[in-house]
């Protein structure tokens, strides 16, 4: 489980951006989409409730869903939260037409930022009212998966080293961060609008955490392999 532990904490860094590539020619659909949404008038109108409309199918569709880990509300809850999902990502979609490279056809991606912003308003709503956990719920729940009397005991030592690099070196807010993201399993959305911060923020935060501990690890004679600077 230590492994497992620190790979989460190594599976949070942001990734970096891919090359630059030439966008490929738009498909007639896509194109009559954007140059209907960059009109003016009556017809931009249309194609924005065209648009808002696909989009409700893609939050009703993820909603729905997702439906059976939120037993607790009701069918008037969900509904409302598909249609400010909705809402949300025609926004978006609106504010980023000229990022669409016509990778696949616009439809598609739209659909993506309606599956996301129901997704993100789920979990939102699946937490509120929670207290966010920004210590350790309970270090005994990390058992190590070593199969012999050897590894066991090696586990146990670089997961005692690695609580004592959390306790230690990091600043109060790195192990906050660290702790409920990694630990915890707090959707780092729900983070950043808790602690009003942006999930850019935290995710550097993560970083500088995750080089502090591996730092911290190596001057007390643990080799990481993986855990490259950047």
């Amino acid at each position: 489980m230590t492994h497992e532990l620190l790979a989460s904490v190594a599976a949070m860094d942001a990734v970096p951006a891919a090359p630059a590539k030439a966008s490929p020619p738009l498909d007639p659909e896509s194109r009559a989409w954007l140059v209907a949404l960059r009109s003016e008038g009556g017809e931009r109108d249309r194609a924005v409730a065209r648009l808002h409309t696909y989009l409700l199918r893609a939050t009703r569709f993820e909603v729905a869903r997702r439906r059976p880990t939120l037993p607790h509300l009701r069918g008037d809850d969900l509904d409302d939260i598909a249609l400010q999902a909705a809402d949300d990502a025609l926004m978006s979609v609106l504010a980023r037409l000229d990022d669409f490279r016509g990778e696949s056809r616009f439809t598609t991606w739209a659909y993506k930022f309606g599956l996301l912003e129901a997704a993100v308003k789920l979990r939102r709503r699946a937490w509120q009212g929670r207290e966010i956990p920004l210590e350790p719920d309970s270090w005994d729940g990390f058992h190590s998966a070593a199969t012999g009397p050897t590894e066991e005991t090696e586990q146990a030592e670089l997961l005692s080293e690695v609580r004592r690099g959390i306790d230690d070196v990091l600043t109060t807010h790195q192990r906050q961060v660290l702790v409920a993201l990694a630990l915890n399993g707090v959707p780092i959305d729900v983070l950043s609008e808790r602690l009003g911060t942006t999930r850019g923020a935290l995710y550097k935060t993560l970083h500088d955490a995750r080089r502090k501990l591996r730092r911290h690890l190596e001057a007390t004679g643990y080799r990481l392999d993986g855990w490259e600077d950047a």
